[in-house]
């Protein structure tokens, strides 16, 4: 949960007291829902905002340890409450490193002709039609026993049939190409970066920057969960078969960690001022898209001045990394697989891009 000192106070998001009761936080959610939704006009940061107040103060529990963290301040110091951050004018970094310095950066550089489908390519068939070649011509030429003669032909046989399979599937990618082409032509980018949200900014330009250059690289703005009409992913980048899905937060300086649980430590204590969704969309992604590796990344900034680090050991696929770790660790990662853009997993990551415009 965020805490109310450090960032937005529930109660204030909600515009209720106190002690107000489930039905009356029940109902000035669904208020507010209707005006903040993104296809109402809203931000969906703000709306997740939104989303998780409602979710924290309507259950007992979560309410009863968010009251906790956050008390009711003394009426004398009652009145507006700084939002999201202490210094309004604080601007995180960005990624600091250098693109040449990263040793797959080399691939951006050359753009091969990238296919929708993994090819067996020619070389296969041509040998397996040069074997039928060499085992069928011996027998026709020279007296051979009658058994060593019908092996040699078995043999031929069977290479002409795996020459036959092959051409087939060749032939079979190709078409599968032709049509991906068809369907998505050359485009690398789906859906629109929130760029309200400082960190969904940075983030969004860090993709750009980075590692929409790979080859193959297809990247995602505003993802919805399965189950979900709503974009609860921020950011996604595909190469191959290999997602990370990306959630961006700004958050108090200092060291931050996953437990065995993926619990939110930050300076060896348990860390209240936030939280993700990340495991639990990790899980969703992975039941949709079977035979995909899929990780999360948590790009942490700082929401004031002072340093930020993180310890990137990931818990239930997700790790906690800042931006310059997350280009490291993970653009390596996407970079192993970015020779080929497998279009059954494109077309079911953009048929979930929820993000007006160019979300077609």
């Amino acid at each position: 949960m965020i805490s109310a000192v450090d960032d937005v106070d529930y109660y204030e998001l909600l515009g209720v007291s106190r002690d107000a009761s489930t039905a009356e936080i029940k109902s000035a959610y669904r208020a507010l829902a209707k005006v903040l939704h993104p296809d109402a006009g809203g931000t969906s940061g703000t709306f997740r905002m939104l989303t998780t107040a409602y979710e924290t103060l309507s259950r007992p529990d979560r309410r009863a340890a968010y009251d906790s963290a956050t008390p009711d301040p003394a009426p004398v110091a009652r009145g507006r409450r700084r939002m999201f951050r202490d210094e309004p004018a604080w601007v995180p970094p960005a990624c600091r490193v250098a693109p040449s310095a990263l040793p797959w950066w080399h691939l951006t550089k050359h753009q091969p002709r990238i296919g929708y489908v993994r090819t067996p390519g020619h070389a296969p068939a041509a040998l397996a039609l040069a074997a039928v070649c060499v085992l069928a011509v011996p027998p026709l030429v020279a007296p051979f026993p009658t058994f060593l003669v019908v092996v040699w032909l078995a043999l031929a046989a069977a290479a002409a049939a795996a020459a036959v399979r092959l051409a087939r599937e060749y032939a079979a990618a190709v078409r599968g190409h032709r049509a991906a082409l068809a369907e998505f032509g050359e485009r690398t980018v789906f859906g629109v970066a929130d760029h309200e949200p400082a960190g969904e900014r940075l983030t969004a330009d860090l993709l750009r920057r980075y590692l929409a250059p790979l080859p193959g690289a297809r990247v995602f703005h505003g993802l919805s969960r399965p189950g979900s009409v709503f974009a609860d992913v921020e950011h996604a980048v595909l190469c191959g078969n290999r997602l990370v899905l990306i959630e961006s937060k700004l958050w108090l300086p200092g060291h931050y960690e996953f437990d065995d649980d993926a619990a939110i430590w930050r300076n060896d204590h348990p860390f209240r001022g936030g939280e993700t969704t990340l495991p639990a969309t990790v899980e969703a992604f992975t039941d949709l898209l079977p035979g995909v590796e899929i990780r999360g990344a948590l790009i942490l900034y700082p929401n004031r001045r002072g340093p930020l680090t993180t310890d990137d050991t990931p818990a239930l696929g997700v790790s906690p990394v800042d931006p310059d770790t997350f280009v490291h660790t993970f653009g390596a990662w996407l970079a192993g697989d970015c020779g080929h853009v497998d279009h059954h997993t494109l077309r079911a990551l953009r048929a979930r891009v929820v993000t007006t415009s160019d979300a077609a």
